[in-house]
């Protein structure tokens, strides 16, 4: 069905991988829509419980394909490429399911943003982030502006976004970019390790604690307080909390149990 995407369907994952190798995985007008056609399909299949998303050939993606841009010849056709982009940004950061990207080699420019819009990134050792923009005399994009500093805070934000120097795996780690760092090699093995885990979570609360999430930043307390009243009164409801309750009762372990990080020994 996908001409730059290779998307596979297993156990209640679904593992969607940048397919253009020998462009690292730069993202063009046609796996713009593939993406948005693919994670649009993810999220409507109701055996797709968690999302992982990575890149052939040991890169994540090295962002917008320059080659096919061309000369933006006026302000209206810049910004009108960029409006076309956004449906793809929004279907990534309102996916009800948990996202996990699984990032080796580089994630730069829109790439960066890309891995952004994840609910947790796995780096590989050999893994290089950067908000490459300003290299180029641009503003970054891909919705990096929103997520990043939420992320790293606005001053580190502003740091990244101006120097546009990159950060090795180990440095993201620290900042807490990302979620954990492996073996260079192991990142997508170890993202699909967290993304079964997550498929036996409960997709309600799942669902709704996402939404809550990334409105937060935007909401006064009321608001806030408000959605979780709201939210939880159908957590309450769901199949899986009563399944959940009756484990706890009959001392049972839960469905849902976070493993040690793939760098740290499981302790007993």
């Amino acid at each position: 069905m996908y001409s730059t995407l290779e998307v596979s369907v297993a156990d209640g994952v679904a593992t969607l991988v940048l397919n253009r190798p020998r462009q690292r995985n730069a993202i063009d007008m046609v796996m713009r829509q593939e993406l948005l056609q693919a994670v649009h399909q993810m999220a409507r299949d109701p055996q797709v419980q968690a999302v992982v998303l990575a890149g052939a050939g040991g890169h994540f993606c090295a962002g917008g394909d320059v080659k096919s841009m061309g000369r933006i010849a006026s302000a209206e056709k810049g910004r009108q490429r960029m409006l076309d982009l956004q449906p793809l940004v929004l279907a990534l950061l309102q996916l009800d399911k948990p996202l996990v990207a699984a990032v080796e080699g580089v994630a730069l420019g829109a790439g960066f943003g890309l891995a952004l819009t994840a609910d947790f990134i796995v780096a590989g050792g050999d893994a290089r982030f950067c908000c490459s923009f300003a290299r180029v005399g641009l503003v970054p994009d891909f919705a990096t502006a929103f997520t990043l500093p939420r992320i790293l805070g606005l001053q580190r934000a502003k740091a990244l976004v101006f120097s546009a120097r990159e950060l090795p795996a180990t440095e993201a780690l620290q900042q807490g970019l990302v979620t954990e760092v492996c073996d260079s090699g192991a990142a997508l093995r170890r993202a699909h390790e967290l993304a079964l885990l997550l498929a036996n979570g409960s997709p309600t609360a799942f669902s709704l604690a996402k939404r809550m999430l990334l409105a937060s930043f935007q909401s006064d307390v009321g608001t806030m307080l408000a959605m979780e009243a709201d939210a939880q009164g159908i957590a309450y409801t769901s199949d899986y909390h009563t399944d959940a309750v009756q484990r706890f009762f009959a001392k049972e372990a839960p469905r849902l149990s976070w493993p040690a990080p793939a760098s740290e020994p499981e302790t007993a």
